[in-house]
């Protein structure tokens, strides 16, 4: 496969691209995705918006009045350019990690590492030291900036020297003073905040996104600058069809691509402005998000069911498109959305290995229960488990083709997301004769609560660390309020009794272990877990509801420690 001459000095994700014959088939199928040989994306999205709608207009705001317009906005990338190049040495190609919630600095140096031709390392803010040190030895990152209040899990993981790279860490918000040589907006203050954007090449990486491995490993996705502007010019384009007028919100963080596009790529992109809410309930963003004059929101399904819960469906009405995606929307909620505010919920399902949505629906093309259809510039099929196309009123794996597709950082499990040309998502769905395409269930053992992806094993593996659990497997349960939760089913060492307050014990041990959002929230002690002949774990048997009936847990405990609500496995 040809690629164009790369403007970056550290070779490092060059080098590590899958082999060319792994990779998915790529399409540039609509006019929009022709993109120049020579293409940075953050100079398209500030310097180029700038040029087109204007320095004044406003492009990022915060609930408590913060405004930043396109020109400081433009300013400060600038500036992050500057102290990362100037100051810290980096040169295109090399890694800079960033860990924060969603506020303008976050975008600020988003938009700066771009400019200076370095890679982008999104992290989570609530990962802990254990997951981030994983990621700086999966990227090698020589930079990380955070804001100031998730810089302590950080530090430890970035002082790991199993690692074999020194990270330097800047932080910002701390506001310690002007000459804070350790803080990025006191650096930043001292910059011209002019700036010349790296020439890079359209596909040179300029995102490393992490998501969660079903083996329990992160996988790392690769991400041209061109792939950047790629679902702007797809989805958002063509489906949400957003003016310069357009307030986007949400609540995904800029860490998933999901919240990357829909509150930064997005409205950059068409010289909109994005509200940014660093943590907000439901009802809480739905009232940020009408006080702001939002017309674009971008959540979960959990999160528009708990605003009708709370009867606050009139905080939605001034919206113009309501965006769910991250986990299934059912018909019910799509109805009681629509009952409670006349909104049409647009249904989406995207990948981190494709960077945003590429099905989906909007206005009277939506049908509700299904998902949508292929986004214009995607193709979508459904495939049988030897990769052949199934066709129209089938049911099979998920597969599509597009201008993005999956390239995995040095990873086996490349072969196993594609297949034949096509991106398997690990996802079950059905095709109907008209291409709508409805969701079954997942094919893999991702679990998805929230609109977070939380992989089963990592789950396993952070419980089987506690001194009294001898071994467990977790599984998906569905919740009314959140999709899924976890459940785990846990054999714990002789002697030690399965009540409740050894279930809390464990749940706050998984929480300080990993990310907090991945913890049990229904655990269940059993006295062994089924495994079949040659001594394989049979998970399905725990998801079929088979193996309470066939264990021989004390029933009671089992009673005390499942939810409320929710039904005995």
């Amino acid at each position: 496969m040809s690629m164009m001459p790369s403007a970056h000095v550290d070779t490092f994700t060059r080098d590590h691209l899958p082999p060319a014959d792994t990779w998915p088939a790529l399409e540039f199928t609509l006019p929009e995705l022709h993109y120049p040989e020579r293409l940075n994306a953050a100079a398209v999205l500030i310097d180029d918006a700038v040029e087109q709608f204007g320095a004044d207009r406003p492009a990022l705001w915060t609930p408590d009045g913060v405004v930043w317009t396109y020109g400081q906005l433009q300013k400060r990338s600038n500036q992050v350019a500057q102290v990362l190049t100037e100051d810290l040495g980096v040169v295109p190609g090399n890694r800079v990690l960033l860990r924060g919630p969603n506020n303008p600095w976050i975008v600020a140096a988003w938009l700066g590492v771009l400019k200076a031709g370095a890679v982008v390392v999104t992290t989570m803010p609530m990962l802990r030291s254990t997951e981030v040190a994983t990621l700086i030895d999966l990227t090698k990152p020589v930079v990380a900036i955070s804001d100031h209040r998730f810089v302590d899990e950080l530090a430890i993981a970035a002082g790991n020297e199993t690692a074999g790279v020194e990270v330097q860490v800047l932080t910002y918000g701390a506001g310690n003073g002007f000459d804070d040589d350790g803080d990025l907006a006191s650096r930043c203050e001292h910059k011209s905040g002019r700036f010349t954007a790296v020439d890079t090449a359209a596909d040179d990486v300029a995102l490393l996104g992490p998501t969660s491995g079903t083996t329990g490993v992160p996988k790392v996705t690769m991400h041209f600058h061109r792939d950047i502007l790629a679902n702007a010019d797809t989805f958002a384009r063509y489906i949400l069809q957003p003016t310069a007028d357009d307030v986007f919100a949400g609540s995904p963080p800029l860490a998933f691509t999901f919240g990357l596009g829909g509150l930064v790529v997005f409205p950059l992109r068409f010289g909109a402005s994005s509200l940014l809410t660093e943590k907000a309930g439901p009802v809480e963003l739905a009232e940020h998000a009408a006080a702001a004059g939002a017309s674009i929101l971008f959540t979960a399904p959990t999160a528009y069911r708990a605003i009708l819960k709370e009867k606050r469906g009139d905080l939605l009405r001034g919206l113009r498109i309501a965006v769910s995606a991250g986990e299934h929307l059912s018909k019910e909620t799509w109805d009681a959305v629509h009952e409670a505010t006349g909104l049409r919920l647009v249904n989406g399902i995207g990948a981190t290995e494709m960077l945003h949505v590429f099905i989906s629906a909007a206005g009277d093309d939506i049908r509700p229960g299904t998902t949508g259809r292929a986004v214009p510039g995607f193709r979508a099929t459904i495939l049988d488990d030897d990769g052949n196309e199934l066709g129209a009123g089938n049911i099979g794996r998920l597969a599509v083709i597009g201008p993005t597709g999956c390239r995995y950082l040095d990873d086996a499990r490349q072969a196993n997301y594609v297949v034949r040309g096509w991106n398997v998502t690990g996802d079950t769905f059905s095709m109907d004769a008209d291409g709508y395409f409805t969701y079954q269930a997942r094919s893999d053992n991702m679990i998805v609560s929230s609109g977070y992806n939380i992989g089963a094993p990592e789950v396993e593996t952070a419980i089987d660390q506690h001194p009294d659990v001898v071994e467990n497997a977790v599984i998906g349960v569905p919740d009314e309020e959140r999709g899924s939760i976890v459940c785990a089913f846990i054999v714990l060492r002789e002697g030690v009794t399965g009540d409740a307050t050894k279930r809390k014990e464990i749940q706050d041990f998984v929480k300080q272990t990993i990310a907090p959002y991945k913890y049990p929230r229904d655990v269940r002690f059993v006295n062994e877990l089924p495994r079949n002949p040659s001594g394989k774990l049979q998970h399905f048997k725990l998801r079929d509801g088979l193996f309470a009936k066939e264990t021989g847990a004390n029933a009671s405990q089992n009673e005390q420690l499942t939810p409320a609500g929710q039904s005995q496995a």
